[in-house]
């Protein structure tokens, strides 16, 4: 994507999505191309592709303006969640699997999936240095890459820490199959069966099911769409339950997509820190932002060791090479040695590969690119859930990740739409699954990772079109 077709799409974005209203003005050539370091030249031309696609108009002497009658998304969803008080019982998994297998084919439109789509990661360039990597492979590495892991992938992992300000060592992060195994090493360090853990509300579905597994509780706390978990309630719920541990996601949640401001973030460790609560923070999607930098993890105002990060390559550059990692603070021995005693190590061919990628550069230009197209499909996704879907229809607007949340109106049944949209060949993810208590039975989270093409666009019009009916 060129420069200007880069800010083409981001000014798009924010008309799209309801920033920039119709009669708004655009900042000016000169201004615009100061604070974005870009030419003159390069502003006209983004500006004069705006313009003809309909999205602005010159007046003269006076600028650009946005035009008349573009179509914007739903109205912003901006409530926070209200689940019950207490410790609940765990039991999603059944309902979760029959979900997900009825709908893990690629005949089938994938809003409901968990991944975004796999044509947008550099696999060939994954694919030589894989390829480069086994060819070289010391075969004491099958040693020498148990856990902790491949001390090089370590080591560049360490680094993109310390380019966001943290001081993490290499010794203090483990190698695991994904994230989810990082999350579930870290739950299972500081839990035992019947305990209590805090999540959020709605929370993602594999936390459920990984508390379902271990025999724990889950406390649902109230989240807010856009700034995630409420720090009063929270606070309350600790003191009520005394729970062992938080499994939170601060960063772009799934399935909300909220994010946490930085305040809030460095409020929730002070929080923590006064219980001595470990945080177990599932952070996969934080390099998938559409701002100016990425947003710090909770893990960046953490003193004491209490904040167990967790995140992997799976959703921003490597899906199906399962390298994800944690960083558990004062917990790493216990999570090195939960590792050793499961599945030993990731796969040492895949670390180097990983590794070795990273050393020869590309990441960072592979995510500009990846963000731009995220961040430019969920502006055209949203508009047409504004455009097809009923009114009384709200949703989310997340600055990052792959997932739109959408509430429809009162009395639609999100597990009727789902088994409805099946024998349409769309899958859907219901509400339903993302609560220990089986709430939002109204609301469906919906994948936008994905090429947007006429396939999509029809199946969303004939999604709409069954919600409207139900």
């Amino acid at each position: 994507m060129k420069l200007y077709e880069a800010l083409a799409a981001d000014i798009e974005a924010s008309i799209r999505t309801g920033v920039l209203h119709a009669g708004d003005r655009l900042a000016s050539v000169r201004h615009t191309s100061q604070s974005r370091g870009v030419s003159a030249s390069t502003v006209f031309q983004a500006y004069y592709l705006l313009e003809a696609r309909g999205l602005i108009r010159a007046r003269e002497r006076s600028g650009y303006y946005v035009s008349a009658g573009v179509r914007q998304v739903p109205p912003e969803l901006d409530l926070t969640s209200q689940p019950k008080d207490e410790s609940i019982a765990v039991d999603v998994s059944e309902q979760v699997f029959e979900i997900l297998e009825s709908s893990m084919t690629r005949d089938v439109v994938p809003f409901g999936s968990a991944f975004p789509s796999p044509l947008l990661f550099p696999l060939g360039r994954l694919g030589q240095a894989m390829a480069s990597s086994a060819q070289s492979l010391d075969p004491w590495s099958t040693v020498d890459d148990l856990s902790p892991g491949n001390e090089a992938l370590r080591r560049q992992i360490a680094l993109r820490y310390l380019a966001d300000g943290m001081p993490v060592h290499t010794d203090e992060i483990v190698i695991t199959n994904g994230a989810l195994e990082a999350l579930n090493l870290c739950l299972s360090a500081v839990t035992r069966p019947g305990d209590s853990v805090v999540v959020e509300s709605p929370t993602f579905y594999a936390a459920l099911q990984a508390l379902e597994r271990m025999g724990l509780q889950a406390i649902e706390v109230p989240t807010h769409p856009r700034e995630g978990i409420d720090l009063a309630a929270l606070e309350h719920a600790i003191s009520r339950h005394k729970p062992k541990a938080c499994w939170l996601m601060t960063t772009f949640q799934n399935p909300l997509g909220s994010s946490m401001p930085e305040a809030k973030k460095k409020a929730l460790v002070e929080l923590l820190a006064r219980h001595q609560l470990p945080l177990i923070e599932d952070d996969v999607y934080a390099e998938l932002y559409f701002g100016d930098k990425r947003p710090a993890p909770a893990k960046a105002f953490d003193t004491q060791g209490l904040v167990m990060h967790c995140s992997s390559f799976s959703k921003c550059l490597a899906p199906g090479y399962r390298i994800g990692w944690a960083a558990p603070g004062r917990f790493v021995k216990s999570v090195a040695r939960q590792k050793l005693t499961t599945t030993l190590s990731a796969s040492a061919p895949a670390q180097r590969a990983m590794a070795l990628y990273l050393e020869r550069g590309g990441f960072d230009k592979h995510l500009r690119k990846l963000r731009q197209t995220l961040a430019a499909q969920q502006a055209t996704f949203a508009e047409a859930v504004g455009h097809h879907f009923p009114s009384g229809t709200r949703a989310t607007r997340p600055a990052g990740g792959y997932f739109l949340w959408v509430e429809l109106p009162e009395g639609i049944d999100a597990l009727k739409v789902h088994r409805h949209a099946l024998s349409l060949g769309i899958s859907v993810a219901p509400g339903p699954i993302f609560s220990a208590s089986r709430a939002f039975t109204n609301c469906l989270r919906l994948n936008y990772g994905h090429t947007w093409d006429a396939r999509s666009e029809q199946a969303l019009a004939s999604l709409g079109r069954l919600v409207s009916s139900l």
